[in-house]
């Protein structure tokens, strides 16, 4: 059996994936130079792979592993090919102070935890699937704005092909 913990553990690993380092950096960020993913123009689906910025990736994106512990930019796919990641869902912060990344993550397992359970159809803790949220930082949160947190699904040590939705696995 699985336990918050360990999501929570995992988010702390990886939230410097959107780590930013300064103000140039959130700024570069919030431009979006550099995407190369094509995407659909009516549903924004990622019809080719590529480069995505982390400030422009949308609900039902497939990506690949970050290798990197800070990033600005993620390889998004499409979910037909095989990938390592998936935003499954995706909420607002309040606007105000930065609320401290305790308090982000805490939001992050009410709010991403029972959508786990209703993306795959069956409850995180009889699930072999994991999820991370990628967060806001104190960087983004106050030079970039950032409020947004995304709820991440992967299946430890495999490459997906496809939709994790309804996997009830």
């Amino acid at each position: 059996m699985r336990s918050l913990a360990r999501s929570t553990f995992a988010a702390i690993a990886l939230a410097s994936v959107v780590a930013l380092g300064g103000c140039s950096a959130i700024q570069g960020l919030i431009s979006g130079g550099g995407e190369t993913v094509a995407r659909d123009a009516d549903t924004q689906e990622v019809t080719e792979g590529g480069t995505a910025d982390v400030f422009a990736l949308n609900v039902g994106d497939c990506l690949q592993e970050a290798t990197s512990e800070e990033v600005s930019q993620v390889e998004a796919v499409p979910c037909g090919d095989p990938h390592d990641d998936e935003i499954y869902f995706e909420f607002t912060l309040p606007d105000g102070e930065f609320p401290g990344q305790e308090a982000i993550y805490s939001a992050a397992d009410e709010q991403c935890l029972p959508q786990f359970d209703t993306f795959v159809g069956l409850a995180y803790d009889q699930s072999v699937l994991d999820w991370y949220p990628y967060v806001p930082t104190e960087g983004s949160w106050t030079e970039g704005g950032d409020r947004v947190v995304q709820c991440v699904i992967y299946e430890p040590n495999v490459r997906t092909t496809g939709s994790l939705a309804g996997a009830a696995r």
